[in-house]
């Protein structure tokens, strides 16, 4: 079998190593390794991109499963993702998909080429394709490239995200996105460091990015019972989307499950929720909705 490798961008040499600056942790990457993500790896010196063209998971799905109700509302959208994170989030209810490392054997065979997948989310009667399932971030090459020929083809592109990237990759990524949804995860520095492995600074600039740029934004909070659900958490979350993106800004919170590595929290309390949804309300936000109800104790 035959291996193409698609160079990545948004990255730089250091000596042998390559430097990636696609997001935050700026990896700095030894020839014949992977970054954090799993799927970029230094081949003799070059930053390759091995989830190019090779998706894990295709399926069509409601918009408003993303969740997305305010864009496009009761259509479809042909959903693809692939393997890899940036994030090591401890309740992660996709870590087959995300916590998943390619290697130069993954890479061989046929690829699922951008035009492709514009034929089929046409043929399927989808009115967009979503970047989903697992972070789209770590796979941008291949998302942006999906996207121009699904615009091409006059459908629209949304992508699930944790918003966890690098403001120059984001500007050039975002500017080919119709709608986002980003999981803004806890309004707690401390909260991103310990559960995700991450940093909320930087999400918090890609939601403001992301209404500079005119792409349609909401927001999910998962609220895990004993991390990120104190009332005063919840506030201060609220405030900040109402003040920085807007009171019109669609926000959902999401019930808690235990699963992955995080198994010692109960189900969120729907009461936790309906909490959530008042603070909200009190906050100047006018689109709140709730998710994942039927798991709610």
């Amino acid at each position: 079998m035959s291996i193409r490798l698609h160079d990545a961008e948004w990255w730089h040499a250091a000596g042998d190593a390559a430097v990636c600056d696609l997001c935050p942790h700026g990896c700095r990457i030894a020839p014949g390794r992977t970054g954090r993500c799993g799927v970029r790896m230094n081949v003799e010196g070059r930053l390759v991109a091995l989830a190019y063209g090779r998706p894990a998971a295709v399926h069509v799905d409601p918009i408003e499963k993303k969740p997305l109700y305010h864009f496009l509302p009761g259509t479809q959208t042909y959903s693809l993702g692939t393997l890899g994170c940036n994030l090591s989030c401890r309740f992660c209810q996709n870590y087959s998909l995300a916590t998943a490392v390619m290697g130069l054997a993954d890479a061989e065979g046929p690829e699922l080429a951008p035009a492709q997948i514009a034929v089929e989310a046409r043929r399927t009667g989808c009115a967009s394709v979503a970047l989903t399932y697992n972070e789209p971030t770590v796979w941008a090459e291949y998302g942006r490239d999906i996207a121009v020929a699904a615009h091409a083809a006059g459908l629209k592109v949304v992508s699930v995200t944790n918003g966890f990237i690098q403001p120059a990759a984001a500007e050039a990524f975002y500017r080919q996105i119709d709608a986002a949804n980003v999981d803004l995860k806890a309004f707690d520095d401390d909260f991103y460091r310990r559960l995700c492995g991450a940093r909320l600074q930087p999400v918090l600039d890609t939601l403001k990015l992301l209404r500079r740029l005119g792409v349609w934004l909401e927001v999910t909070n998962l609220v895990i019972p004993g991390e990120n659900d104190t009332p005063a958490g919840l506030r201060e979350l609220c405030r900040w989307v109402a003040a920085e993106l807007g009171p019109d800004t669609p926000l959902h919170f999401s019930a808690f499950f235990p699963t992955h590595r995080l198994t010692n929290r109960p189900v969120t309390p729907r009461a936790t929720l309906e909490l959530a949804a008042r603070l909200a309300a009190e906050a100047g936000l006018r689109q709140v909705h709730l998710g994942n109800l039927h798991l709610a104790a």
